[in-house]
């Protein structure tokens, strides 16, 4: 990132501490300190510390409904755009590890009005979600009794590969969205 635009390295180091340390646990002081400026400095770029974070967490809410929207609006059978839309996820939560940590992780955090909006996109998203799987059931492919907790059981398992992926591991996230889905569409039993 070169030094002609400050207020979006100003992001760049926020992002990475409130991932690392928390919104809670990031002070501004610790922003400026990461960008080599003094505390009241950053305050000629953004009006406060939940600026940032807001800033943050909508770019990530953003990032997640532009991966999957295609998908879902696109061609297709459930069972496709149920493993392409966790690819999707995957690669978002693996490309952008700290925007998606602290949009998955912090968003709580923003103020009411802030809170309700991000609030607004994170619903649209679980729908694009709920869409793909009624979708399915009304394939036939999808039990319907069992379609919320489909829901819960994919975006906890999309949620959290943050924790433990490694760039230089060996599996993409592609990879491991089609091993994810296989286990979630086929189960863990050994085929007899």
């Amino acid at each position: 990132m070169s030094k002609s635009n400050p207020k979006q390295e100003i992001f760049l180091a926020a992002r990475k501490l409130f991932s690392h340390k928390g919104y809670h646990g990031t002070t501004i002081r610790d922003i400026a300190e990461a960008r080599g400026i003094l505390s009241g400095s950053l305050y000629a770029h953004i009006s406060s510390k939940e600026d940032l974070l807001f800033y943050i967490v909508d770019e990530g809410a953003d990032a997640f409904l532009q991966a999957l929207t295609p998908v879902v609006l696109g061609e297709g059978t459930a069972v496709e755009k149920l493993e392409r839309g966790l690819a999707e996820h995957i690669r978002v939560v693996t490309k952008q590890k700290d925007a998606a940590k602290v949009f998955l992780q912090e968003w709580t955090a923003l103020g009411d009005e802030r809170r309700a909006l991000i609030q607004k996109k994170r619903d649209a998203y679980e729908q694009l979600w709920i869409r793909v799987l009624e979708d399915g059931a009304s394939e036939g492919v999808f039990s319907a009794d069992d379609l919320k907790y489909l829901r819960l059981l994919i975006l906890s398992a999309g949620n959290w590969v943050y924790e433990w992926y490694n760039e230089n591991g060996d599996l993409s996230p592609e990879e491991i969205a089609k091993r994810f889905s296989s286990i979630i569409l086929h189960g863990a039993l050994k085929k007899r």
